[in-house]
């Protein structure tokens, strides 16, 4: 940040000042506007004693150079939408998964995200299935933790059977695999989805926020052997 110096100080000289050239400092001093009279006395406008010139401290700054962030600031606009949609959350992702299983009776959580709703309120978009892999799409407000209608969701024939598959074969369930992401990195879950990996086996795909930075962190877990396979943080 740039710094205005406030004051003008004009160092007086100490020497002799002999009758010809009185007139011509009068002359320069009236003109500037900068001393009180001829003859000046060695002090600034303010009538403060001459004295060297003291710059205003600078703006700490971080070791590249630029302004040190306090913390809780310049957050970006994705961290500030999750610290304020998590400031409104009472429902965590459990509690919105027990809702829509009550709500879409013999169904397996397939995923759930934390998302802003109408007005801002915070809402668990979810999808649940049954065996055959059909999915139910439906919200759960996440203050109340009240589910709202299921869906039934337009499926190819071959995303379906693929769905089912892929519940049979997990053995690990959505907060089994959210509790070892958060013993990996502390802070509150932001979703969980139940997803193919690239090499075939299921892995659930889970979200953790920190608090501390509302950064994002996704974790791959094995819907199999409930361990960590990959991670990665989001930096916006």
């Amino acid at each position: 940040m740039d710094t205005k110096r406030k004051d003008l100080v004009v160092r007086g000289r100490r020497r002799p000042v002999g009758r010809r050239t009185l007139g011509a400092v009068c002359a320069v001093a009236a003109a500037g506007a900068l001393l009180a009279g001829c003859g000046g006395s060695g002090k600034s406008v303010s009538g403060a004693p001459d004295s060297p010139e003291v710059a205003s401290p600078a703006a700490a700054t971080s070791p590249g150079g630029s302004p040190a962030a306090s913390p809780g600031r310049n957050l970006t606009k994705d961290q500030s939408e999750r610290k304020e949609l998590f400031a409104k959350t009472k429902a965590d992702y459990e509690h919105a998964l027990t809702a829509a299983a009550g709500a879409v009776p013999h169904t397996k959580p397939v995923s759930t995200e934390l998302k802003g709703g109408d007005g801002g309120n915070p809402v668990w978009e979810t999808v649940m299935a049954s065996s055959d892999g059909t999915a139910h799409s439906l919200r759960v407000d996440a203050v109340t933790g009240k589910a709202g209608k299921s869906v039934t969701e337009q499926q190819k024939v071959e995303d379906r059977k693929a769905l089912a598959t892929r519940l049979r074969d997990a053995t690990v369930t959505a907060p089994m695999a959210a509790k070892t992401a958060m013993a990996k990195k502390n802070g509150k879950v932001a979703g969980v989805e139940l997803e193919n990996a690239d090499h075939g086996k299921p892995v659930w795909k889970v979200e953790v926020v920190s608090p501390s930075d509302w950064k994002k962190t996704t974790f791959d877990v094995d819907a199999k052997e409930n361990k960590i396979l990959k991670e990665h943080t989001d930096q916006d």
